[in-house]
């Protein structure tokens, strides 16, 4: 059983249709890139998945139980996360206080443990590997890729079962881009499917296992990533593969 199944997904914003009958399955400890043009509906069909927008038709499922009507949050507590571009961070808050960002534990009479925040958000920071000069600095201070390594760090804080990324790697500099993709590995050493939303295919050529393209609301190609080139994505992505 895959543990996101979309089947013949359909949304449209008035007259304007965006998904045309998606199919598309996600097996546990997989990455799949998911490319195409922009307007192709990548960003809405995972709106979809998270539960900001409402299906028109089809069905999604996660772990075998139907999502329709599920709010965002409930399907969070599902394991599903998912790292928006902007990567949604405070930027005058510390390394803790955005990873539990709204979840924050609590102790007697409410208040907020600090004190386990800062215990979890370093475990999970030395889990990742990464390099944090701080936890105690606000994250503003922070280059683009510990950024991204905090935006994962408080997703993976939670359990995720499904891990999406919206161009994670799109304005990082080489070394960055390459602890990106380490990090992306290792989410699916440890059993979590990861969806990478990217425009830069050498990243996705690179990490992933598959590779969707989605064209004009439809899946145009799904394909196997180690029997793929990359001219075969491109002409995919514009609609010109014979």
């Amino acid at each position: 059983m895959s543990l996101l199944q979309i089947s013949n997904v359909t949304k449209s914003f008035g007259a304007i249709s965006v998904l045309n009958g998606v199919d598309l399955s996600i097996e546990a400890g997989t990455v799949t890139g998911l490319v195409g043009d922009n307007g192709a509906g990548k960003s809405t069909l995972m709106k979809t998945i998270t539960g900001i927008y409402s299906v028109d038709g089809g069905e999604i499922s996660f772990n075998g139980h139907s999502m329709t009507g599920l709010a965002p949050g409930a399907r969070r507590a599902l394991g599903i996360e998912m790292i928006y571009q902007d990567l949604a961070l405070a930027k005058q808050q510390d390394v803790a206080e955005n990873i539990f960002l709204g979840r924050e534990p609590t102790k007697m009479f409410g208040f907020v443990d600090k004190a386990k925040m800062d215990e979890e958000a370093l475990k999970m920071i030395k889990r990742l590997g990464a390099r944090i000069p701080s936890i105690h600095r606000p994250v503003g201070l922070f280059s683009g890729g510990q950024q991204q390594t905090i935006a994962i760090a408080r997703a993976l804080t939670f359990n995720p079962k499904l891990v999406i990324m919206d161009e994670p790697t799109a304005a990082l500099a080489v070394r960055e881009v390459e602890s990106v993709l380490k990090l992306i590995r290792q989410m699916r050493d440890e059993g979590i499917a990861v969806i990478l939303i990217s425009h830069r295919l050498n990243d996705v050529m690179e990490v992933t296992d598959r590779i969707v393209v989605l064209r004009q609301g439809r899946i145009e190609a799904d394909l196997v990533t180690a029997n793929t080139k990359m001219r075969d994505v491109v002409e995919y992505i514009v609609g010109a593969h014979a």
